[in-house]
């Protein structure tokens, strides 16, 4: 066994189960490991590293500001912040946001918001609100998350769990409209669902729920912590059925594949419920994730990563269906979050993620029974053919 991988298995809790690769360099959409191996990142570190890795212009923002000014805390006021949250709610059509580091912390920010506008200004009772989630969701591994979690090993052994949530199936509006009552605050959703195995709701899913959710006085709050900037070939998920949610949520990619960055941001009558003290993050909005979070914006416009993740996205997919495995059950996704289903009683996902590992590509499966395929969005047609031709040669060895 590689000895880094010994020691950290020696120190490290082991919450994750890894590929066998200890990696040591980036750049675009290769990684190195520490035997100078090169792999296609098909992972972008769950979608975070959408401009791809070492982006000189990002490289350069972090380099600059980390010389002048890193951290000081919302304590004060910095020069970075400001031009952050103004360019974000200009591209997103919000009013106001409030940074956090997180998927995690921001889904949280989400929440809290949401329960004290029902409070302030829906007029719920006193510790009556309630908020709506879907089956499968993945909103991140607070306690209050994993406890409105269907996947039974998030919650197994961390419980009790905060009330107050109600879970309905993914992709159906009936279920959420009968789910609706009148201590209803919001229904939080994931326009495509990640870790939930890349599920892509039915066509008009969510303008239907924007207007079950306006009918009924409720907050919709798009978690687009993966879905978001670029990622699914538009700029929001929600934009592929024309929504602008009450509430939206992002991470990942907004921090430039290099800083943990996040963000709750809604209407002024959503954000103004907070008041000093109510909430706070001491890095959330320092000047040096600011500044790395600003250029990433700039990156993602100027060079047109939004139309080339449609681009590539279509033609990964094309490319995708065109394989006949006996295998594969199903290809599914939009822009480049691609997944692909396998028969679970024929191959592991695992496997097929270890077999590509060999061959020089990167990816991790979810749920045993799916290998996801989200590159950088700087990615070209050449490494999606190579991509897709070591898949090709896997499934026939182990279908052989």
């Amino acid at each position: 066994m590689n000895p880094i991988i010994e020691l950290e298995a020696q120190y490290c809790a082991q919450n994750y189960h890894p590929l066998p690769v200890v990696l040591v360099k980036g750049e675009g959409v290769y990684v190195w490991d520490d035997n100078g191996k090169r792999y296609l990142d098909m992972m972008s570190a769950y979608s975070a590293v959408s401009h791809g890795h070492s982006h000189p212009r990002l490289l350069k923002a972090l380099t600059e500001q980390a010389g002048k000014l890193a951290i000081v805390s919302r304590a004060f006021h910095s020069d970075k912040l400001a031009a952050l949250l103004e360019k974000i709610c200009q591209m997103t059509g919000q009013e106001m946001a409030l940074p956090m580091n997180t998927g995690a912390e921001a889904v949280e920010t989400a929440l809290k918001a949401a329960r004290k506008w029902a409070y302030t200004v829906k007029g719920v009772a006193k510790d009556q609100a309630e908020i709506i989630v879907c089956d499968g969701n993945f909103h991140g591994r607070t306690i209050s998350i994993v406890g409105f979690s269907s996947e039974a090993q998030y919650k197994d052994g961390f419980g009790p769990f905060p009330p107050g949530f109600t879970s309905v199936l993914f992709g159906d509006a009936d279920a959420l409209e009968a789910a609706i009552n009148p201590n209803t605050a919001a229904f939080l959703v994931e326009p495509i669902q990640g870790e939930g195995g890349i599920i892509v709701p039915p066509p008009g899913y969510l303008k239907r729920v924007a207007k079950i959710c306006s009918d009924n006085n409720v907050l919709l709050i798009c978690d687009e912590i993966q879905t978001g900037l670029g990622r699914s070939g538009v700029l929001m998920a929600s934009d592929h059925d024309a929504v602008k949610p009450d509430g939206l949520i992002l991470g990942k990619a907004l921090g430039g594949g290099m800083l943990p960055v996040s963000m709750f941001l809604a209407s002024r009558e959503v954000m103004n419920v907070f008041q000093p003290g109510d909430h706070g993050s001491t890095f959330g909005g320092n000047p040096l994730s600011a500044a790395v979070a600003l250029e990433g914006l700039l990156v993602l416009e100027e060079e047109g990563l939004v139309e080339a993740a449609a681009e590539m996205g279509d033609y990964f997919m094309a490319t995708l269906a065109q394989l006949n495995s006996p295998l594969i059950k199903q290809v599914r996704g939009r822009g480049l979050l691609i997944g692909v289903e396998f028969y679970p009683d024929q191959v592991s996902a695992r496997k097929i993620c270890e077999a590509l590992m060999c061959r020089g590509i990167l990816s991790k499966e979810t749920h045993d029974t799916v290998v996801r395929f989200a590159p950088p969005l700087v990615i070209r047609r050449e490494q999606v053919d190579e991509v897709v031709k070591q898949l090709a040669e896997v499934l026939d060895e182990l279908a052989g």
